[in-house]
């Protein structure tokens, strides 16, 4: 039997969305988090995407979701019930990961590192960092027998601009952008390059320092909306995977047929 699985991320700015037919991801979005949405609102909305992209949603089979944002999952279960006719799987406790958790209180890890660990590891082995640029910018380090360690969180690249904005009389806001040069002779360019390259030095900090307690060799995997932005100005990331998490909710789902 085909497997038609809709994988959903939800994340504190964006939920992520893909649809797999087996292990072939056929298509994937980005909507924008909102607590006050409704079961009919959610589920309205992500079947109008269907049939925008030639997709039906009575093909969909399984669902598997993973949120760091608590408010939203039982809406979104009773969408699923309600437009899809399926109970979810959710990333948690007593799921099948495959991968041994080494954190003081496991419960504690947030669901989208634990699936973007599991998908590098699966894809590159270990030992492996996963940096993941998102409203929270997390550093996770995974060793060669496929354990995960822990790692850091950072504020994430949004939220740090936006708290500089709103912290001064006079900033404004910035487009992230590449400036040629770091001494700069504008207040838009001085602040992007002061964000862009302090988030460069960021990454090239923490992967280092992570590389030292971890394994020299370690492979480090960006995921994230702005991974393709900082990835170029850096040796420190070696591949860019910006639909890790949505494979890693694959994988998962696989180990718990």
């Amino acid at each position: 039997m085909i497997t038609m699985l809709l994988v959903i991320d939800v994340g504190n700015t964006n939920i992520v969305l893909g649809v797999y037919k087996d292990t072939e991801l056929l298509d994937h979005w980005r909507i924008s988090t909102d607590r006050q949405r409704t079961t009919d609102e959610y589920g309205v909305l992500i079947r109008e995407l269907f049939y925008l992209n030639d997709l039906r949603a009575d093909d969909i089979n399984a669902i598997i979701i993973s949120s760091v944002v608590p408010p939203v999952v039982p809406t979104l279960e009773r969408m699923c019930q309600r437009y899809f006719g399926l109970s979810p799987l959710l990333i948690g406790p007593g799921v099948k990961t495959g991968m041994d958790i080494r954190y003081d209180n496991p419960r504690e890890v947030g669901a989208d590192r634990i699936v973007n660990a599991v998908a590098a590891y699966e894809k590159y082995g270990g030992p492996v960092i996963i940096v993941d640029f998102g409203t929270a910018t997390t550093f996770c380090a995974v060793d060669a027998k496929g354990v995960y360690l822990g790692g850091s969180i950072c504020p994430g690249i949004g939220i740090s601009t936006e708290a500089l904005v709103q912290r001064t009389a006079k900033l404004p806001r910035i487009e992230l952008k590449r400036t040629d040069s770091v001494i700069c002779r504008n207040t838009i360019e001085s602040m992007q390059a002061g964000v862009f390259y302090g988030f460069v030095g960021q990454v090239e900090g923490i992967v280092s320092r992570m590389r030292r307690e971890l394994d020299m060799s370690a492979r480090v995997v960006a995921t994230g909306g702005l991974a393709v932005v900082i990835a170029p100005a850096t040796k420190a990331i070696d591949v860019v995977e910006p639909m890790l998490t949505l494979e890693g909710l694959r994988i998962i789902y696989e180990r718990n047929r």
